[in-house]
């Protein structure tokens, strides 16, 4: 049983990663996912909250919400609603400063799902701030 865990494990690491950058899963958002590495980039760590929606890694989610628009449930909200919505792909349109040396940044992206076996399109333009040196999602407008 364990060697089919293990198997599964290899599989997706070295699987493209959700987010559409096209590396290994292991190599990608992986590490910032199990805490041994943090995004360097606005853009890294929209890829990987994306990545982290596509896995279902809720504590990474909420971990990398910035703490001045946490909401004090989104770790519940987000349990209660995760399993309800399947992602698909990411494509990143637009980003606006969000580099290493910058302190605030935007990544305009559509995300493709499925809710109840019908698609859908979230169209945002997410903000990102840095807190104690490590960029957060701050918050987003979205088409819808």
């Amino acid at each position: 049983m364990s060697e089919n865990r293990y198997e599964f494990r290899e599989r997706r690491e070295n699987s493209p990663c959700p987010c559409g950058s096209g590396h290994p899963y292991g190599s990608c958002c992986r590490p910032f996912h199990h805490g041994q590495a943090k995004p360097e980039t606005a853009e890294q760590l929209m890829r990987s909250r994306y990545s982290a929606y596509y896995y279902r890694r809720v504590a990474y989610l909420v971990e990398t919400t910035h703490p001045d628009t946490r909401d004090p449930q989104l770790q519940n909200e987000l349990q209660d609603g995760i399993n309800d919505v399947n992602w698909s792909s990411l494509t990143i349109l637009n980003t606006s400063r969000g580099g290493k040396e910058d302190k605030t940044g935007k990544v305009e992206f559509i995300a493709e799902y499925f809710a109840n076996g019908r698609p859908y399109e979230l169209h945002e333009l997410s903000r990102f701030k840095r807190h104690k040196g490590a960029w957060k999602y701050l918050d987003g407008k979205s088409d819808k």
